[in-house]
């Protein structure tokens, strides 16, 4: 299994001098807590896990990104002019050293900091037993379709789910896949399970549940969301082991790992998903208007 840390964007959106993936959260950048997640599911006890993990730059942040995870990742690969172009640099240097039926590839935007462990051990058990698996939670809000600024329709809610990263799949699939869309310069993907579905349509997409923490952050309020997260767990007592995991009254763990908060969930939320998701709702809620607050 190898993981690749997509962080190939200038992040335009957010603003800032640098690439956002670049930019701190709790004293470490989004990139450093985006591997150390990912380092968190290795193979143990002939248990699967993540064999190697692969962080896609900007070729101008390749020196920082060597100092921040060189000891950590297997490669750092240059970035693209587009996302689908950066995907497709870190799957060829994968095909040159692995066997694309033997091998899985899970594909994380780095501007998703709190990915848990949860979700990449789910994402790796899912691998096992299909080709494509997409991340994603169930919307809580109604989705309107518009045309011409008039609701033209209303979806069924309970069909509706966000997605989230990682994206994982078996690497003869997404290469060939993203072979195809290569070919055809009227398509732009902004996600790879997009790319399965429209040029590899009789490959189903099987989803794990993702989780509302899993927040991805492209606006500096989305920054400030994820800071106040992460000011919660950091409440939790200093000198445990980094083994431990720490409930918090938020619904969430917080494993520390050295400086560095990695966050989990516990298996008894897990047992009551409608739960988690009502907790975790109302923490994030909270996390805003704190994030607004002085000091």
């Amino acid at each position: 299994m190898v993981a690749v840390v997509l962080g190939g964007g200038t992040g335009t959106r957010f603003g800032a001098a640098l690439p956002k993936q670049l930019l701190t959260l709790d004293g470490k950048t989004l990139v450093e807590h985006c591997v150390a997640a990912f380092a968190g599911v290795s193979r143990t006890d002939g248990a699967p896990g993540i064999d190697e993990i692969l962080l896609v730059m900007p070729r101008a942040y390749h020196a920082e990104a060597k100092r921040l995870v060189g000891d950590q990742v297997g490669a750092i690969i240059a970035g693209g002019a587009a996302r689908s172009d950066s995907v497709r640099n870190a799957l060829a240097y994968i095909g040159l050293r692995y066997d694309q039926a033997e091998t899985g590839v899970l594909i994380h935007d780095a501007a998703r900091p709190l990915v848990t462990q949860r979700i990449i051990a789910d994402c790796v058990a899912a691998l096992n037993e299909h080709d494509a698996v997409g991340t994603a939670v169930p919307t809580s809000d109604t989705i309107l379709t518009v045309a011409n600024g008039v609701i033209a329709h209303v979806p069924p809610r309970e069909t509706l789910y966000r997605a989230q990263t990682p994206q994982c799949f078996r690497l003869a699939t997404i290469a060939k896949a993203h072979a195809l869309a290569a070919a055809d310069p009227a398509f732009q993907p902004t996600d790879d399970c997009g790319v399965v579905l429209r040029y590899l349509p009789d490959t189903p997409v099987h989803i794990v549940p993702g989780s509302e923490i899993n927040l991805k952050v492209t606006y500096p309020s989305d920054l400030a969301i994820a800071e106040a997260l992460l000011r919660q767990a950091a409440e939790l007592p200093e000198h445990r082991p980094a083994t431990t995991d720490f409930r918090s009254r938020t619904g969430r763990t917080a494993a520390r790992a050295g400086p560095l908060l990695v966050l989990t969930e516990t298996e008894s939320l897990r047992s009551h998903p409608a739960s988690p998701r009502r907790q975790i709702r109302i923490y994030v809620r909270i996390a805003v208007f704190a994030a607004s607050l002085p000091g």
